[in-house]
């Protein structure tokens, strides 16, 4: 989420300069690889880089040849095989033993529906919306469509005239798929080997942190650098304040009875209890519960949430024990306030992510999971 953020920030800074770019995006991976398709890097005319496609190993060539994108204005697909013993041709040993496929277009500020204002749309507000690329392996050598719908909001915004009838009826089909949650690659034989990435652009994880001790000033700072849109809430005047919290997008100030109350929860949110106030996490709680949140972190010992649950149930409260982690964080033997965050952001990653939280190298496999 942070590297989109980044993009669109450079793409709007390039254009007040009206300098040249393009995007390079990873659109397919065969077997294991640094990053994942969605994974993007913008490039500028003179050799600026935002964002990332691997580890490092393949953006020196994949900036010359977004150079010559942009020189010509035409985009392409670019295929790096990296289980090629001999893969010093790239000028370093990339030792990812997979097929990365990269979709490079060049940028044209005129037109409303290019990839970095359909990523603009995507991220405007915080519903979830499936943005299409198509490209396809076959055809590499020839110019490639790219990225140009987006579904949200009920809406399909793009340049819809550049597809043909039947090809966008199953697109659409597929992008109003309520069942589908997760992002999938489609091939389409029948329309001359396309391939179509349908990508899930969803918000920046929004996360509710009750709590403005010490303690959490850490948390706070990670997680601003992982992208998280952190919501400080706290009673006390004193400890919530943007001097002590300076990356935390709102501090709420407010007793327990108001606190939820004022605030915005969607499927995209989290929640940590960590004001180390019994009785003000327990009014939390359980106004907490009536939402769908997936994770809800309580700070202390498992005695503690136990104590706190049997408290809401014999009030008739109905509490999801499934989305309660307390202790909360990952066993990774944290010791002081950062090395907890680290454990608590860890385990909201996992979390959201589907994962369990356990050692790579334990795992059959490639490290992430193709798309189908």
């Amino acid at each position: 989420m942070k590297e989109l953020q980044a993009i669109i920030q450079a793409y709007d800074h390039y254009q007040t300069l009206d300098k040249k770019i393009a995007l390079a995006t990873v659109v397919h991976v065969d077997g294991s690889a640094y990053r994942r398709p969605g994974a993007r890097m913008l490039v500028s005319e003179d050799g600026e880089l935002t964002g990332a496609i691997s580890g490092g190993c393949l953006e020196g060539d994949a900036l010359r040849k977004a150079q010559s994108v942009i020189f010509q204005q035409k985009s392409m697909l670019v295929t790096y095989d990296t289980t090629d013993e001999d893969d010093q041709k790239f000028g370093v040993g990339l030792g990812c033993n997979g097929i990365i496929h990269v979709l490079i277009e060049p940028i044209d500020y005129q037109d409303a529906s290019n990839s970095v204002n359909l990523l603009k749309t995507a991220l405007s507000d915080r519903n979830v919306g499936t943005l299409i690329t198509l490209f396809s392996i076959k055809n590499s050598r020839s110019e490639q469509v790219g990225t140009i719908l987006l579904f949200k909001n009920g809406q399909q915004i793009g340049k819809l005239d550049q597809l043909e009838p039947n090809l966008l009826y199953q697109i659409s089909s597929q992008a109003n798929d309520k069942a589908q949650l997760s992002s999938l690659i489609k091939s389409y034989p029948e329309h001359d080997s396309i391939q179509v990435f349908f990508e899930k652009i969803k918000p920046a994880t929004r996360l509710l942190l009750f709590g403005a001790g010490n303690d959490t000033i850490p948390l706070v700072q990670l997680a601003d650098i992982l992208g998280f849109e952190v919501i400080l809430i706290d009673g006390r005047a004193n400890q919530a304040t943007q001097g002590r919290f300076p990356k935390a997008k709102e501090i709420v100030v407010a007793p327990a009875n108001e606190a939820v109350e004022k605030l915005s929860i969607d499927s995209q949110t989290v929640a940590l209890l960590m004001t180390h106030n019994f009785e003000y996490e327990c009014v939390v709680l359980q106004q907490l519960v009536d939402f769908d949140i997936p994770y809800i972190g309580i700070l202390g010992p498992k005695k503690k949430s136990e104590k706190m649950i049997h408290r809401l149930e014999i009030n008739g409260v109905s509490v999801r024990k499934d989305h309660l982690y307390s202790p909360m964080g990952l066993d990774i033997g944290a010791e002081g306030s950062e090395e907890i965050a680290l454990a608590v952001l860890a385990e909201i990653k996992a979390v959201l992510a589907g994962k369990t939280g356990s050692f790579l190298k334990e795992k059959e496999g490639p490290i992430h999971q193709e798309l189908l």
